[in-house]
């Protein structure tokens, strides 16, 4: 979202930052990398430029792949030269450094045991990194700190033995958000829902008490708005926002939530909050207060976004996702109102780059490129991922997002990881 908040709000004025890596906000120079969950502003915007607008009959060429990244639908960080991830290799689930300028890999450490699951075994979060450490969170809930360099361990804690809280269905699933010194994760539970640690050492600085209610599989979103600083969040029945500095609640809103919520919140430059869950759940838009600390309801509606995993992206104040029943849809942010569906591709997940968007059938392997337009669905480059794992589960998918990031394009299958080269000329 980044290239649409510069679009609506001057650096002067008054403006959203969502999620960054090194507490503070990110420089140009930064912004070249992709150090968590949905990229530098948790938006799945790339930062990269000057990329391919169209591709030949075969795709992007393929630069590198590595096969041996363990099973697992975790997803990717991007730092210099480093991807970061996470894999099971037989009864160990570990956390992944590989070299992007070759595939070769780098380190692994220990994450945590084996999660049994019916849909495939494996972690399912993408690595957080802050400046020389990165984060991973096991699919049991083993929170690690790591030497960004080797591997070595500084802290792990449970989310369940050591906080409270409790695996769900799918497993842990939430990407970390790091807010300056504070590591921000959402154990669930008695105790409070959300929790936020030292980063350095992972004591418990806060708990989030006035709610206590069941984690789920969302990621959290640092907001700035108004001068208030929050994070925001969403579980089965509520859309909430606690304080960094302390955890303290400072509004929550009702969410028809069901079975599973599993997408990521999204805000835009002038304070509209929008969330979406799959199972007939659909999407709510609620409005922040001048002051941040409170929410207006705008609308709620199953006829939109019914998104189940793939994420959704926002680009000039125009969503795009895939939505149960109608495929592709391209929505208006603050009215609802669908402008085009489209289902020739499977669901799938999506990521926005140099204005266009990498959108992945998660059952075919196929990758498409279509412009960000609310005009309709214009294709523009095709293909099909290959080879495809041998080892994913019949009842999994290929559900890792598209990352664009210095040019090239990462995407995952289970134990294979391809980098494909989208630069343009």
């Amino acid at each position: 979202m980044k290239m649409n908040l510069l679009r609506a709000a001057s650096w002067s004025g008054v403006f959203v930052i969502l999620s960054f890596a090194l507490g503070g906000p990110m420089s140009r120079a930064a912004d070249a990398d992709w150090p968590q969950f949905r990229g530098p502003n948790r938006d799945d915007h790339s930062p990269d430029h000057h990329l391919l607008y169209s591709w030949p009959a075969n795709g992007p060429t393929l630069k590198w792949t590595f096969n041996d990244a363990g099973l697992g639908y975790a997803g990717y960080s991007i730092v210099g030269t480093r991807l970061f991830t996470m894999g099971l290799r037989e009864e160990q689930e570990y956390l992944l450094a590989v070299d992007t300028t070759n595939g070769h890999p780098l380190w692994a450490a220990p994450a945590g045991p084996k999660y049994p699951n019916h849909w495939g075994y494996g972690p399912r979060m993408t690595p957080t990194v802050d400046g020389d450490r990165v984060y991973a969170l096991s699919a049991q809930g083993f929170l690690i700190c790591a030497n960004a360099q080797d591997g070595h361990l500084f802290w792990r804690k449970s989310l369940v033995s050591d906080l409270g809280g409790k695996i769900q269905e799918w497993g842990f699933t939430e990407s970390p958000l790091i807010v300056g010194k504070v590591i921000i994760v959402t154990p669930g539970g008695a105790e409070g829902v959300m929790v936020g640690l030292d980063k350095g050492t992972g004591e418990v600085l806060w708990r989030t008490k006035d709610v206590t209610d069941a984690t789920q599989y969302s990621s959290p979103i640092f907001v700035e708005f108004g001068g208030q600083a929050q994070v925001v969040q969403l579980i089965t029945k509520k859309l909430f926002s606690v304080d960094p500095a302390n955890g303290k609640l400072l509004w929550q809103t009702d969410f028809p939530g069901s079975v599973a919520v599993i997408p990521t919140p999204i805000v835009s430059a002038d304070g509209y909050l929008f969330a979406t869950a799959g199972y007939n759940a659909g999407c709510k838009v609620v409005k922040l207060a001048a002051d941040g600390r409170s929410v207006t309801p705008v609308y709620q509606t199953k006829k939109a976004m019914n998104n189940h995993h793939g994420g959704v992206v926002l680009v000039d104040d125009h969503l795009y996702g895939y939505s149960d029943g109608p495929g592709w849809i391209c929505q208006e942010l603050k009215t609802g109102n669908v402008l085009w569906t489209d289902k020739s591709l499977g669901k799938g997940a999506i990521h926005f780059a140099d204005g266009h968007l990498y959108c992945l059938d998660q059952n075919s392997g196929e990758v498409a490129l279509i412009d960000a337009s609310p005009k309709g669905w214009h294709q523009t480059g095709r293909f099909k991922l290959t080879p495809q794992s041998t080892k994913r589960s019949p009842e999994g998918g290929i559900w890792p997002h598209p990352v664009v990031v210095k040019g090239q394009l990462y995407l995952r299958d289970q134990e294979i990881l391809y980098c494909f080269d989208v630069k343009g000329k």
